[in-house]
This record gives structure tokens, sequence and C-alpha cells, in this order.
């Protein structure tokens, strides 16, 4: 059996309480990448991590809904979850674009609005825009469909490109308003309005959630931490995870628990799952 690590804060305490009390009002939102599937160099070859679906599985039928909130396309991130077709995933939703795009379990389709249309012009000058920055090989832009990012994790020096190219990038973005949004060695050109904050308080009002647990491990959660923090100060207890890392310590500072990565999280759906049997 795993042991449920216990919350460093009172409120983290109070949220823990508050779901284990009343799990069948409860939403467990998680990140995908970093969260459930490890980092890894190439983005097309991340893959949750193997015990996270049979952990999800357990635990989503105890559970108001499980809902998986990142800045993948939808079916991307259902394709490398392999959340698919699985039993006892009927109370998962995957919000993909941060909100944008919307996948459920129950009925396997996504639903999506049309495309914002500054993201095919960043497309098309973004190659020239990133010459113009300077030679930093290794660096590489990943298509998202709704949103493109520019990884650097590859280059000889990851941080000094990252911090080359966020101002032009900015400026590109800002050019067709777009936003960008930075993580761990990649800077993301998407539409603005939608974050993993605005994704998770939609989804916990649309449920009539009386508790919420968020997991996370990057800058792009913050957004999500901070509306956890807005729903405990409405009277809706939550908890905050971080999936531990040294690139990102601003989300270690703020949880209420830190787990070793992607291993640790899947740990704490388990334990969850054992305390709810």
């Amino acid at each position: 059996m795993d042991l449920m690590p216990t919350p460093v804060t009172r409120p983290g305490r109070d949220g823990l309480a508050a779901l284990l009390a009343q799990p069948r009002t409860a939403v467990v939102g998680l990140d995908f990448d970093g969260t459930l599937a490890p980092i890894v160099a190439d983005p097309e070859q991340a893959r949750a991590h193997p015990d996270a679906v049979p952990a999800l599985a357990r635990l989503a039928p105890k559970v108001a809904s499980i809902a998986v909130i990142t800045g993948r396309p939808a079916g991307v991130a259902v394709r490398y979850g392999g959340f698919a077709g699985v039993p006892g995933l009927d109370h998962l939703t995957v919000l993909g674009h941060y909100g944008a795009e919307r996948w459920d379990a129950a009925t396997g389709t996504v639903t999506a609005p049309a495309p914002h249309p500054g993201v095919a012009a960043v497309r098309a000058e973004l190659p020239g825009v990133l010459e113009r920055a300077g030679a930093w090989p290794g660096t590489w832009i990943e298509e998202k469909g709704r949103a493109v990012a520019v990884h650097t994790r590859r280059a000889a020096d990851p941080e000094a490109a990252f911090e080359a190219l966020r101002g032009p990038l900015t400026d590109l973005a800002a050019r067709h308003g777009l936003i960008v949004e930075p993580g761990r060695m990649v800077l993301e050109l998407r539409p603005p309005g939608m974050d993993k904050g605005v994704a998770l308080g939609k989804h916990v009002r649309a449920t009539g959630a009386t508790s919420v647990l968020y997991a996370g491990d990057d800058l792009g959660d913050l957004p999500a931490y901070a509306a956890v923090e807005k729903l405990r100060s409405d009277g809706i207890p939550g908890l905050l995870v971080c999936s531990g890392s040294t690139e990102v310590t601003e989300l270690a500072e703020r949880a209420d628990v830190v787990v070793d990565g992607p291993a640790g999280v899947v740990d704490l759906l388990r334990a969850l799952a054992d305390q709810l049997d």
C-alpha cells in the first residue's frame, strides 16, 4: 500500500481531508508532461508513466472527475497517455490547449472551436524570426495545431538560447494577438484568454465539486495553482501537489505536497485510491 504524504500546510491538510470525506464530489486535476509523463528531449516521444493509467483507472470511479489539463492538443494527450478505451476511466476528461479542446472518455470524442488566425501567421514567420535571432543549433519548432512552440532543450546552451529567443518571440506573438507561455526550456506561442487556471476553475464549477486537487510541474501550472487558491478563498478546499523538478522551483515553494516526478504522482494517485477503497 502506498502511503499518502502529509501536506505541509493547513489549507492543504483541509483540502485532502475534504477530498477523502466526500470523494464523489471531488475533482482531481493533473498536468500531463512532467506530471503524468516524464520530460523527454523529444516531446513527440513523451508517454505517460507506465503505471499512470492503472492508477487513474483505480481512482477515477471513486471521484467526480479526473481532468488532465494540458497545452497539447486533446487528441495527442489521449494518444500519448493511452487513455482511450480503458475500463474504469469513464470519469476522465482531457482539457487540451489549456481548455480550448475537450475529450471525454465516456464518449471518446473531441470538441473544439475554430483556431485563432494568429497561429497560422506566427507559424509562417517563425523560421525567419529564429534565423534573425541568431544561430542556436538544436533549437526546434513543435507544431501544436492551436499553438506553436520553440524548444531549446537540445541546444548546446539551452538556457542562453531560451533567454535570447524570449524577446523576439514575445514581439512576434504580440503582433498577431498571441501570448508567449514560457516553460521548461520551451516558449509556446498561443492565443490569450485560456490557461490552466481558467480551464480548472470552469471544470470545478461545471461539476459542482466540493474539493479539488491539482498536480503540476511547470510555470504553465501556476495559473492552476492560483485557481485552487481562489477556490479555497471561496470555500472550496483544495490540495496543491508539485511533481518535483530542479528546473522549476516556483511550484514547490507554493505546493502543499511535493512528490518525486511522475513516479511520485503515480504513488500519490494509488495512495488516494487505497484510502478510498
